[in-house]
């Protein structure tokens, strides 16, 4: 698995940024019960992809960090949940 610049891999990302070795993003939602199912979601997603996202909760926002631990950094994985992130934000 190829590790990737987490800066770079952010670039074609939007509201992403790249820190040392993972990718961030704070999603902002109407209400709890649409963070709630925005997460739901996702993790079903995740849990197909056997790739999960570490994140955080609180009312209608969803702070997400994502990096592949077994790889030291940012994979293709982590694009391809922050892809499917950003479709079911929209």
């Amino acid at each position: 698995m190829d590790v990737l610049n987490p800066k770079d891999a952010a670039e074609d990302l939007p509201g992403w940024t790249g820190g040392d070795d993972f990718i961030t993003k704070v999603f902002k939602f109407e209400d709890f019960a649409e963070a709630f199912g925005f997460m739901s979601h996702i993790a079903v997603i995740a849990n197909t992809m056997d790739h999960h996202p570490e994140w955080y909760n609180v009312y209608n926002r969803v702070d997400v960090t994502l990096t592949t631990h077994d790889a030291g950094g940012v994979t293709e994985k982590d694009i391809k949940l922050a892809k499917a992130m950003e479709k079911a934000a929209k």
